[in-house]
């Protein structure tokens, strides 16, 4: 396979990092990890070499993760019909075990091992480990009528982060890689949506930055 860059192209795009390496230097970094670049082996790859690098050049990586695509496929194949409102996937009890099974546990160790290979120490958890996600139910806005809310199952929205679980990993040089799933007050499971994460997990940390 011929490489993405040359040694000398490498250098460049080096050089021209430098002034974002020493500003972003010893700050968390939240990647927000998703769509295509975790369906293409190549671009898994390609992703799980940047994270290293960060770390490596002294920023403090917390890749936090979807599986939509992954998660539809095992429905299908188990013969689950998804359901959708307003782009939301109604997650009753029985779609829940499929989403934990896939964003706790198959998605969530691909990226650990893939981080891993490529000389990172990357550790997988999920919001609900430490209970350091936080999250009430959701409810969205029915386009019909004004006055009605919709039930979309076990999907809430982050209300609370207690980034202790987090900064340890941080202070020990590992990579922490979050999947989205957390638990209400009754400590209920849910999963939380992508609105929800990008507002409610950048917050986990002081010293901070997010990108998608």
């Amino acid at each position: 396979m011929t490489p993405l860059h040359t040694a000398a192209e490498k250098a460049d795009i080096l050089s021209e990092a430098l002034p974002y390496i020493q500003r972003f230097y010893d700050k968390t970094i939240v990647i927000k990890y998703g769509g295509n670049a975790m369906t293409e082996r190549h671009l898994m790859e390609a992703f799980a070499k940047d994270v290293v690098l960060l770390k490596l050049v002294g920023m403090n990586p917390v890749v936090v993760h979807g599986g939509g695509p992954q998660i539809a496929g095992l429905l299908q194949r188990i013969g689950k019909q998804s359901e959708f409102i307003q782009g939301m996937r109604v997650t009753d009890e029985e779609t829940l075990d499929v989403v934990e099974m896939v964003l706790g546990g198959l998605v969530n160790q691909d990226i650990v091992t893939l981080i891993n290979k490529h000389g990172g120490n990357a550790v997988g958890l999920t919001g609900k480990d430490g209970n350091f996600i936080h999250a009430k139910k959701m409810l969205v806005k029915s386009k019909d009528r004004a006055d009605q809310m919709l039930d979309i199952g076990q999907v809430g929205e982050i209300t609370r982060i207690d980034p202790a679980i987090i900064q340890v990993l941080d202070a020990r040089d590992f990579i922490p890689v979050v999947a989205p799933l957390g638990a209400d007050a009754r400590a209920t499971p849910t999963t939380s949506t992508p609105t929800s994460r990008r507002a409610g997990l950048p917050a986990c940390c002081r010293r901070k930055k997010s990108f998608s």
